[in-house]
């Protein structure tokens, strides 16, 4: 399945892996990349000495190209956005903000640059920066949202825009590629997905929260902080969005007791204190699997399908 993606990343598969924080390290980048499709590691708020050691790892396990995530809003971005060209990552993918003022020099180190984006004036403004791509995520999709869902925003970002487009958002098997291919997009991003892959190194009980989620185990916290989040609806979640709806919790409370919360829920697998971040497909995925099966699988079906 050959597309504008496919050629602009030297990668076989137009799929690229999401770059949850706390989560997407070297290991579950390399197999993705691996397997066809383009890994990301997530840079989130890591110290920099760390973040080039998972760099460097990923190089060790894959000769096949892979990137680095970059949330704009952390305070390491600068340092961050100079680590990707210090250690030649192949693609930097932006979330949080706008990279116009790295993308002259990312460019000019051969980066290839690609924004996530919620919105068509904010996919226009990265068009103009320079961007070679860009990921239009709808709200399906997990961790930090916006609010337009993936079938409504990706026709409207490709009709607008000359780069080619990569839907994200609610995208768990060979249809959804299909269809988001019938929208116009050249690529996917998928997340959620590889959570529940045997490479993610996530707490068993997070793989195990996602594989056992029904369609309405989800929910949005966070809205009235200006940073809503799409998690597993669990107590501590449930807890959140009742303190927010009643006004029990204040937004500043809010900030307050899930700071650390991602990490707790990734690494200890704390149901009572830990966001477990996932997107609304996780009805959907139903088993663990190797990496390479889920991208072949996921591929076959869609190739089947689109060539109908």
């Amino acid at each position: 399945m050959k597309t504008r993606i496919t050629e602009l990343l030297g990668c076989k598969y137009p799929l690229i892996q999401g770059g949850m924080a706390w989560i997407a390290e070297h290991t579950l980048a390399a197999a993705v990349s691996n397997a066809g499709g383009v890994g990301l590691i997530a840079g989130g708020s890591a110290p920099i000495d760390y973040l080039r050691e998972q760099i460097r790892l990923c190089k060790e396990k894959t000769d096949k190209p892979f990137g680095v995530n970059i949330m704009l809003m952390s305070p390491n971005a600068e340092d961050l956005a100079q680590l990707c060209i210090d250690e030649k990552v192949s693609v930097v993918t932006t979330g949080a903000g706008n990279p116009g003022k790295f993308i002259p020099a990312w460019k000019e180190a051969g980066i290839k640059v690609i924004p996530v984006i919620p919105s068509v004036a904010l996919a226009k403004r990265m068009e103009k920066a320079g961007a070679d791509a860009v990921v239009a995520e709808g709200t399906e999709s997990g961790g930090h949202i916006g609010e337009n869902t993936t079938m409504c925003l990706v026709p409207q970002v490709v009709d607008a825009l000359e780069i080619p487009v990569i839907a994200a958002g609610g995208i768990a098997d060979g249809r959804g590629i299909a269809a988001s291919f019938m929208l116009g997009a050249e690529g996917v991003q998928i997340g959620t997905r590889f959570l529940a892959s045997e490479e993610c190194q996530i707490h068993p009980t997070f793989k195990e929260l996602v594989v056992k989620a029904k369609d309405t185990d989800n929910v949005v916290t966070g809205r009235y902080t200006g940073h809503p989040c799409r998690n597993i609806k669990t107590k501590f979640a449930k807890m959140l969005a009742n303190g927010e709806k009643d006004g029990t919790l204040t937004p500043e409370q809010f900030e307050e007791v899930t700071l650390g919360s991602l990490r707790k829920a990734v690494q200890d697998g704390n149901v009572e204190e830990g966001s477990f971040l996932c997107g609304l497909i996780a009805g959907m995925v139903n088993d663990v699997k190797p990496c390479k099966d889920i991208v072949e699988e996921m591929m076959a079906e869609a190739s089947k399908l689109l060539g109908r």
